[in-house]
């Protein structure tokens, strides 16, 4: 099979698209051709060096795909040759082909494209735990959202939206706060601005009631416009690292400071299954869009170029 590799870290020129071995299956795996293959940002430290990787080269990157089922392991149950199926955290993913272990494969429902589940899972199963379980989003609920216009950040505004919640977005320029706007914010401000003094000003100085923040370097203003009572979920420091926390402050404030991480959540394959068949469904009833760029994956280096420019709009996917 032909598969996107590197056998140095770098930059996006050391990948090259070639010749390798094929992959072979164990009794509880099933061999998937894939169809689409999506691109994060993970995947651009790890080619770096940045990110442990198993093994010795050459090396294959990717851990989010879908495809049709090629084979079956003797113990796999309910899955068949020619079934649609994706994944979220299978490694070597930008292959022609993958092995994928059976509690990690997710049914692709009838009505949702392959490129819609490469796009969805990985970042669509952060964002769905976070509005369910970090801070389970309730009926007039106002949240804050950090870089709201990134992959993550999309879905949380429309999902926020969709559980009947509402959001405030923060971003860096005015081509970003538009593609906040599109995905559905309330309102949407710069990190240029004084976006603390306007958070306050549009809440009557109340504050919001929870802070998705995953830039790390902004948890104490992040804090800062978290209403009394209100709650901090960090789940990634894009910016920075966050400063330590005195739990005093929580006290003197009845404020919470929670950790979010997918791995946590996704213990089982029914919890894989339920969660992202509810996914499926709101990106079947349209309810749920996700943008796309796609690549082949040939071209892959072009489209760490392009992820790494940080001008991307939505989703990059790689198509074999």
């Amino acid at each position: 099979m032909k598969a996107l590799v590197f056998d140095k870290f770098g930059g996006p020129e050391v990948l090259e698209y070639r010749e390798i071995q094929d992959p072979s299956i164990g009794p509880d795996d099933i061999l998937l051709e894939m169809k689409a293959i999506g691109l994060n940002y993970a995947d651009v430290y790890r080619r770096k060096g940045n990110y442990h990787l198993e093994g010795q080269p050459p090396y294959i990157l990717g851990y989010e795909g879908a495809g049709i089922v090629k084979q079956a392991g003797e113990n796999v149950e309910n899955i068949k040759v020619g079934d649609s199926v994706a994944f979220a955290d299978v490694p070597s993913a930008n292959a022609e082909y993958v092995v994928v272990p059976k509690e990690k494969a997710i049914p692709i429902p009838d009505g949702v494209s392959f490129e819609s589940a490469a796009s969805l899972l990985l970042q669509g199963l952060t964002a769905h735990y976070l509005t369910k379980d970090s801070f389970p989003i309730k009926q007039g609920n106002l949240a804050l959202v950090h870089a709201a216009a990134g992959g993550v950040g999309q879905l949380l505004i429309q999902i926020i939206k969709l559980l009947g919640g509402n959001v405030i977005g923060l971003t860096s320029s005015d081509e970003k706060r538009e593609k906040a706007l599109s995905a559905g914010a309330d309102e949407v401000y710069l990190y240029k601005e004084d976006w603390k003094e306007k958070i306050k000003e549009y809440t009557s100085e109340r504050g919001v009631d929870v802070v998705y923040e995953s830039v790390g370097s902004t948890i104490m203003d992040s804090f800062e416009v978290t209403g009394i009572g209100g709650t901090v979920v960090f789940f990634g420091m894009a910016g920075g690292d966050p400063v330590k926390i005195d739990p005093r402050m929580l006290m003197d404030t009845s404020k919470t400071l929670t950790g979010g991480d997918l791995w946590n959540v996704l213990t089982s394959h029914e919890e894989r299954i339920n969660r992202s068949q509810e996914l499926f469904e709101w990106v079947k009833s349209g309810k749920l869009n996700v943008l796309q760029t796609t690549f082949p994956l040939k071209d892959g280096a072009r489209a760490h170029d392009y992820i790494e420019s940080r001008n991307s709009k939505g989703k990059i996917l790689l198509i074999p």
